[in-house]
């Protein structure tokens, strides 16, 4: 049996931490209760789908610090993926939407075959181009996607009346995010993880230690486009109207790279805070503002408040401003002079015997 010293000893911050997530984890899953309307409903799953496109680019920016800007390209594919496949062959609309989401997966290999052999800079742009090319593409391409003039999408519920439609949409992307937060905290965990995380230091270093690198990054890439397109998919779903310009929309991929880095590109639950904070803003500036470009304002301003003040996002902000308010050990132990004898006397050492000296040569000599 156990002493009650040897026992296992939970900490303070661990209790905190299990409270703090079972609160917002209940706050979530009642949220579609305690909204006063559909719109508030409404903006949920907006803020919802943001958090999931969000921590779907933080397998790439977080783990390997490649900052991508384009990919809205997977999740308007994902979006139009879906589409097509319920418009066209038929698919059941969840299969399309699975189906779509492993058909972009498959479509990102080659493309991050291509785009990870540059970095930096390069790899920016590169992003950009493909968000770029896509949207002229799907707006040229009349025939097939509805160009410019939209595409819309069958409802998978269509006995639901509107708000039933959003309660149930809300959960089904609470589970979306689910998984892939499931996906990266397992990643975070692993030795593929610990591999990444060298490349995001040093990428020379963790090659020449004998990190695959180039195949790390191309899974990891790969992985990412899978997830951003099942958001693109689900959002096609629930809202059932698209239009290339707002699905291959720079801005999208800027908002994910914004919200990840304001909550902590490191952290898991980082690009889901920065979801809550711009996604909330963005949708109350929507609806004071209208049909202005100042929530485009708001979003610079709050994006260069981050790099000048909270580099590495609100999460790690806070942690070391709540390390700073708590005592400090002392790096060296202060003991008095009783505490040692009491020390001394509860552990005694042998008892020392006469002391013995080497022979001198005089004495060797006399033998």
């Amino acid at each position: 049996m156990l002493s009650a010293s040897s026992r296992p000893r939970v900490s303070k911050a661990l209790v905190a931490k299990g409270v703090v997530f079972v609160a917002c984890a209940a706050a979530l899953l009642t949220f579609p209760d305690w909204a006063p309307n559909p719109y508030i409903l409404s903006a949920g799953i907006v803020v919802l789908s943001y958090a999931v496109l969000s921590t779907s680019w933080n397998f790439v920016g977080g783990f390997t610090g490649y900052i991508s800007l384009g990919h809205a390209a997977y999740f308007g594919l994902g979006a139009y993926g879906t589409a097509l496949l319920v418009t066209e062959l038929g698919l059941p609309s969840f299969v399309a939407w699975f189906a779509a989401g492993l058909g972009v997966a498959v479509l990102a290999v080659p493309i991050g075959w291509a785009a990870l052999r540059v970095r930096g800079a390069s790899f920016v742009i590169v992003s950009i181009a493909l968000v770029l090319i896509l949207l002229l593409v799907f707006q040229s391409w009349s025939g097939l996607t509805g160009g410019s003039n939209g595409l819309v999408v069958p409802r998978p519920f269509p006995d639901l009346l509107r708000p039933e439609h959003h309660r149930t949409f809300f959960y089904l992307f609470a589970g979306l995010l689910a998984v892939t937060l499931l996906a990266w905290w397992l990643i975070d965990r692993s030795r593929f993880g610990m591999g990444l995380k060298a490349i995001r230091e040093d990428e020379d270093k963790a090659e020449a230690l004998g990190v695959p690198t180039y195949a790390y990054k191309l899974v990891v890439f790969v992985v990412s486009a899978f997830f951003t397109a099942l958001g693109g998919g689900m959002y096609a779903l629930w809202f059932g109207d698209l239009d290339p310009v707002f699905q291959f929309s720079i801005l999208i991929g800027s908002y994910m790279v914004l919200m990840a880095l304001l909550g902590g590109v490191r952290q898991l639950y980082g690009p889901l805070l920065g979801a809550v904070i711009v996604g909330s803003a963005l949708e109350y500036f929507k609806l004071e503002f209208g049909d202005t470009q100042f929530h485009l304002v708001a979003t610079g301003l709050l994006l260069a408040v981050v790099v000048l003040f909270m580099p590495d996002g609100i999460i790690p902000a806070g942690t070391r401003l709540v390390e700073r308010f708590k005592p400090q050990r002392s790096s060296i132990r202060e003991m008095s002079a009783a505490d040692l004898l009491a020390r001394d006397e509860a552990e005694p050492g042998p008892t020392p015997g006469p002391r013995s000296t080497p022979p001198t040569d005089r004495e060797e000599a006399k033998r």
